[in-house]
């Protein structure tokens, strides 16, 4: 067990969400920190239990013994969207506290079940971060098999990233009926993974796939909901020039896109490289944003012309800009885009993080830094 950013204020009286990806750790770190027999847990993975609540939902009073005190945890709530309500009346008439843990907000979504909108905080937890790993961290192996915990306890995390893939195919796609045509899915997986970073051509994709653009953009959606995709929306804010307004595309971990990712002769290895350093930086950031509860958005920018900076930190006292390189030397045509944003806002605080050892103050101030150090003191830079 990895010491987490990640933290609920479990002496609150406020029940939770947390949100996250199968295998970022939020069981873990539960059963971590509610060690006592003063709490409760219901773990809907298990079948006797899912059979029971999914039959009779009010049935999960019956659990609870009188004047409960401690802490309900309910692990996997969207396998049974209707326990949502009892919950709801759960907290209203008995002041019950309760830890809610989902992997998928889709069929929360489109049951259109209560929420808990107002009666319960959410909270996301992410892949590991470099501060987490501390001296654990390796970047080649993050590169190669990302950030989820189980990749640096398994002695073949290759094989567990495989089986990470089939099980959300399996039990996520297949089981929730979210697709028909599972086959098709699974080539739809790998195909978007060419977009890692990138704006998405949907009628490319549905071209490759072999299936109509309405379908693969339902794809998409289902990938978001099931919290395996991000979208990184472009910074267009006071704008001084023509700029492309559409989202990039990213798997929310490098690994998993390390693996979904076809490598063949044709394939470039830096065009692989660049986009897992690019998602790397964009998942360590989005975690300390989040367990940091910064005031943070995160962007790219990019002009018309083809000009463009890998990832914009908007603040509301502050503007950073990154550029990501997957090279140990910098070269003058690497400033580019970092340059022209800096005329556009000269306040921005511009960096250039590459694969060297030493920090350089470069022209222009903008600033080159060891990628490896940034991830460490990522935190540093946003607060």
């Amino acid at each position: 067990m990895f010491k987490r950013l990640f933290n609920l204020p479990l002496t609150s009286k406020d029940s939770c969400f947390i949100f996250g990806p199968r295998g970022t750790g939020k069981t873990a770190w539960l059963k971590n920190n509610l060690q006592d027999s003063e709490h409760l847990y219901i773990d809907l993975l298990d079948s006797l239990t899912f059979r029971t609540l999914s039959a009779y939902p009010e049935n999960i009073n019956q659990r609870i013994k009188t004047d409960f005190k401690g802490w309900i945890v309910i692990d996997e709530v969207q396998k049974i969207p209707a326990l949502l309500d009892e919950v709801h009346r759960l907290i209203e008439s008995k002041q019950y506290r309760f830890i809610l843990t989902g992997s998928s907000a889709r069929k929360l979504k489109r049951k259109g079940v209560n929420l808990l909108a107002g009666r319960a905080i959410r909270y996301t937890m992410h892949p590991l971060t470099a501060q987490e790993l501390q001296d654990a961290f390796q970047l080649e192996h993050a590169l190669k098999f990302g950030m989820l915990p189980a990749t640096y306890n398994y002695d073949d995390p290759e094989g567990y990233l495989a089986t990470y893939v089939d099980s959300y195919l399996r039990e996520e796609v297949t089981q929730e009926g979210l697709t028909r045509n599972i086959s098709a899915f699974a080539r739809f997986l790998e195909v978007a993974s060419f977009s890692q970073g990138s704006i998405v051509n949907t009628s490319e994709i549905a071209r490759e796939v072999g299936i109509n653009r309405q379908v693969i953009q339902s794809y998409f959606t289902i990938l978001e909901d099931l919290l395996l995709a991000h979208w990184l929306p472009a910074f267009t804010k006071r704008a001084k020039r023509r700029l492309l307004t559409s989202k990039k595309f990213y798997y929310f971990d490098v690994g998993v896109y390390q693996h979904l990712r076809p490598k063949g002769l044709l394939d470039s290895s830096n065009e692989i490289a660049g986009a897992s350093l690019e998602t790397l930086f964009y998942q360590s950031a989005l975690a300390i944003i989040a367990y940091n509860k910064l005031n943070y958005q995160l962007y790219y920018w990019r002009t018309t012309a083809g000009v463009e900076v890998d990832f914009i930190a908007h603040g509301e006292n502050a503007l950073l800009a990154f550029e990501i390189k997957h090279s140990k030397t910098i070269h003058t045509k690497m400033l580019t885009g970092l340059k022209h944003f800096k005329q556009d806002y000269p306040m921005a605080k511009c960096y250039i993080l590459y694969l060297g050892t030493q920090t350089l103050h470069l022209a222009d101030g903008i600033t080159a830094v060891p990628f490896t150090e940034v991830l460490f003191k990522l935190p540093n830079y946003l607060i």
